[in-house]
């Protein structure tokens, strides 16, 4: 039993990164843009927030005083966000404005993100005098309060729970509002919805630089919480790309992707309880979150439901005066 529940709470740790990625993702591809940049907002999400927390912390503690908790959480959640939307700005500039191709801006945005973390999280540990990694302990500590009583079943921090919330909002956002629609209609076909008023210039720009930002969150999480304030070089491994097939996996609903990033999760560690694996069939088992999402990915295919496919526009970029 107690095996058991560990690996249910690891697997939905694991799994809330993947979740935030594509949450983000999710509202992004509903404008028809295709950010194969979350990977590398990730990284610069949290590396930001790291950042954020450890200046905090620093500045203080050389004043003479003592680092609050709570501030240095509003200072690293503030730093992480307002980086990956950054990154987001940067991608939409590009393939919004100056028409670049989407999937290359993307994959470029990746390996920026990527090399920005290692850069920043390699040159701030050896201002704080260690080898490879920077730890934060006081903001950590804020990030991982646990809902009080539940401290044994459900031992996670306010981030997790607000993935899920963030979900849901997006799922109804998306479904329920006059705006949401107005986004999808963009990503279905933008050039009906320029026609019939709707800003498709504005709605590509909110849509991808605020996915970028909840993304960006994906990886405030697994450093400051999941990794407990610690950073390494290469910290996320695949999930990012991990999240951009979860969007697929849930079929571009952010209320799937809740129940999809445990499977996920849970797909991810689940070589590490079958012992006397060998080191490539432990690999093998890391690929079964993507063997899952091709399998899903034919499935809805065949089936042709208009409501299962990616947004008519997906990856095309509109512009007005091509009309």
């Amino acid at each position: 039993m107690t095996i058991i529940l560990s690996f249910i709470q690891q697997s939905i740790a694991q799994g809330i990164a993947i979740l935030f990625g594509a949450s983000g993702e999710i509202l992004t591809e509903k404008s028809g843009n295709l950010n194969l940049g979350i990977p590398g907002i990730m990284f610069m999400g949290g590396i930001s927030g790291l950042m954020g927390a450890f200046f905090y912390e620093k500045s203080v503690t050389d004043a003479g005083g003592t680092p609050n908790g709570f501030v240095g959480l509003i200072v690293s959640f503030l730093c992480a966000f307002l980086a990956a939307m950054l990154g987001g700005l940067i991608y939409s500039f590009l393939t919004i404005s100056l028409r670049a191709n989407q999937n290359v801006v993307g994959l470029a945005l990746t390996t920026f993100g990527t090399g920005f973390g290692n850069f920043f999280g390699g040159s701030i540990s050896k201002l704080a005098g260690g080898v490879g990694q920077i730890s934060v302990k006081i903001t950590s500590e804020a990030f991982r309060t646990p809902i009080p009583g539940l401290r044994k079943i459900l031992p996670f921090g306010f981030l997790p729970y607000f993935a899920i919330i963030v979900a849901i909002v997006l799922t109804y956002f998306l479904t329920r509002t006059r705006k949401g629609l107005n986004l999808r209609a963009v990503g279905e076909s933008a050039a009906t919805a320029d026609a019939a008023g709707i800003n498709v210039t504005r709605y590509k720009y909110l849509s991808t630089v605020l996915g970028a930002g909840i993304a960006g969150l994906g990886g405030l999480y697994f450093v400051m919480d999941y990794s407990k304030g610690t950073w390494t070089n290469n910290v996320f491994g695949d999930r990012g790309w991990l999240a951009i097939a979860l969007v697929i996996l849930s079929l571009w609903n952010a209320d799937k992707a809740i129940w999809g990033s445990i499977l996920f999760g849970s797909l991810y560690i689940l070589y590490i309880y079958i012992p006397g694996l060998s080191r490539a069939m432990q690999e093998v088992f890391r690929m079964l979150p993507y063997l899952v999402t091709i399998i899903v990915l034919v499935l809805t295919s065949r089936r042709n439901k208009p409501e299962n496919q990616a947004p008519a526009n997906l990856g095309i970029s509109y512009f007005r005066e091509d009309r």
